[in-house]
Formats: C-alpha cells, structure tokens, sequence
C-alpha cells in the first residue's frame, strides 16, 4: 500500500491537475460564447430547401395528388375528414404561435412561456399523418407515407422561406 507521504503527494498532484481542467474548461467556455457570436445563421434559400420544394413540386405532378384528392373514391373519407380537421387544429396552433405570439407579442421563445403547446401541436399533427395515412392507403398503397412525407418536408420548407 501507499504511505501517507505518497497519498499526499498524489493528492495534491489530482488537485493541481483538476485545477488546472477546470481553467482550461473556463476559458474554453469563454471562447465558445464568443464563437457562438460569430456564427451566422444559414441562407434561407440553399439546396437542402431547393431539393425538398421541387421534390415535392415533382411528385405533385407525377401522381396527380391533387386530382386524386377531389375526385379518387377510394379514398375513406371519414379518415380523411378527421386527418382534415386535425391538421387544422395543428395549423391553428402553429399561426397562434408564430402570428399571434411572435409577430404581435414579440415573446420569441413561447415554448418557455407556454410548455404544452409543442407537444400537444406535435401529437396533433402526428395523429392526423396516420389518419391521412390510412385514408389515403387505397389509393398509392405503400407509396402512401412516402408522398405525404415528401408533400410535409416540401410545405416545411416553403415555410421556412416566408420566415
């Protein structure tokens, strides 16, 4: 075993080597903050945004969605009606937090301020892609989730654009 000559040594060795992580940590904290200052947001418009939009804009026209939509019977329409209405109550809350809360408010980080709203918007919208999921399944089947998922990341992205 060690002595207490060597314990203390060693002892005091640990503390001058925590010592010194905890200044290093410091100043690096420091020169983070100052990096995050320095860090410009990304440009609106760049390929990521362009690609998704005109994915979206290509499968549009190639499956005729929107001629599906009004005039395919073999959509279920009572899902279809709920995936309608729960979408709206989701869109509701969205313009209530971005148009209301944002733009008249100026409260930026609402989600502080009003905790439930980004998971009850997020269950929300969740639960109505499953019931335009199921009504829509009898008409481009597997396909299904796919074309709605490119039409979202496409109107996320749209969005994105206008603010």
């Amino acid at each position: 075993m060690l002595n207490d000559s060597e314990l203390a040594t060693l002892r005091n060795r640990f503390k001058r080597d925590a010592e010194f992580l905890l200044q290093t940590t410091a100043s690096a904290d420091g020169d983070e903050k100052n990096e995050e200052k320095d860090v410009k947001p990304l440009p609106r418009i760049n390929r990521h945004t362009v690609f998704w939009i005109l994915t979206s804009i290509s499968v549009t026209y190639y499956v005729d969605f929107f001629r599906n939509i009004m005039e395919n019977d073999d959509i279920k329409s009572w899902w279809f009606n709920v995936g309608l209405i729960l979408l709206a109550v989701c869109l509701s809350l969205a313009m209530f937090c971005i148009v209301y809360l944002e733009w008249f408010k100026g409260i930026e980080h609402y989600e502080q301020q009003y905790p439930a709203i980004p998971p009850i918007t997020t269950a929300v919208f969740i639960a109505a892609s499953c019931s335009f999921n199921i009504a829509l399944w009898p008409v481009w089947s597997f396909f299904t989730p796919l074309i709605l998922f490119v039409q979202f990341m496409g109107v996320v992205m749209f969005i994105s654009l206008l603010g």
